[in-house]
């Protein structure tokens, strides 16, 4: 079974964590220590399902290892910490967690949003129909989750790639943020603005020019259809 890491300082917290996941048959390793933590991530990334990470510890801030290990595991990434800033949660985001919960937090809420990331994340690794869509110079491969602009490969992350699969499979339709969020991550939990950042990085990488994604103010966005 694959393991959810939980990274916390203060063991009191991440033995709660453990606790209430394992109460629901998870199997958990929990780390006080960041850097052991971080050696354990990158020697094992395939036997991940999920990671919670504290934000401020002594060692390595929860931000450093999400930089060091996002292009190296798939598995989501939850930042659980006592930073509740909306600048925290959009730089925790665009460093590639796929949530942030602000401590204080209740546990039961916690566990329900770690056990509907690890549904979603189930669901994507099931083998994909296969098939291209193709838009203008895009050109995305469900089969083998690639992404090609001008017949050059980009990399894309997961979520991006789902993302950018529900746009271009809606191209000409304006889609709310609240419907990208509902259909991308699969959850009535976390942060909506999530869709926003997401939105960002996938321009960033094959539309630098908003000539595909159009921002609908207001409302939501649209891919539009370009020959």
């Amino acid at each position: 079974m694959s393991k959810i890491i939980i990274v916390d300082d203060d063991t009191d917290i991440a033995r709660l964590i453990s606790d209430a996941l394992e109460d629901e048959h998870l199997e958990t390793k929990v780390f006080s220590n960041a850097l052991a933590a971080l050696n354990y991530i990158l020697a094992v990334p395939e036997e991940i399902a999920l990671i919670t990470l504290d934000i401020m510890m002594p060692e390595l801030s929860g931000m450093e290892i999400c930089r060091t290990i996002r292009d190296k595991v798939d598995c989501p990434i939850i930042f659980i910490s006592a930073k509740g800033k909306t600048i925290d949660k959009v730089l925790g985001l665009e460093m590639g967690a796929d949530d942030y919960v602000a401590k204080p937090f209740v546990v039961e809420e916690l566990v329900a949003r770690i056990k509907a990331h690890l549904r979603r994340e189930k669901r994507v690794t099931a083998p994909p129909e296969e098939g291209v869509i193709r838009v203008g110079e895009i050109q995305l491969r469900v089969g083998s989750y690639e992404v090609y602009k001008n017949g050059k490969l980009v990399p894309f992350s997961t979520r991006e790639f789902q993302l950018l699969q529900y746009l271009m499979e809606n191209a000409g339709k304006v889609l709310t943020r609240e419907q990208i969020f509902s259909h991308v991550w699969d959850t009535e939990f976390g942060d909506i603005g999530t869709v926003a950042v997401n939105i960002k990085s996938v321009r960033d990488k094959i539309d630098p020019d908003n000539k595909y994604i159009k921002t609908v103010w207001g409302v939501g966005y649209k891919f539009v259809n370009v020959r």
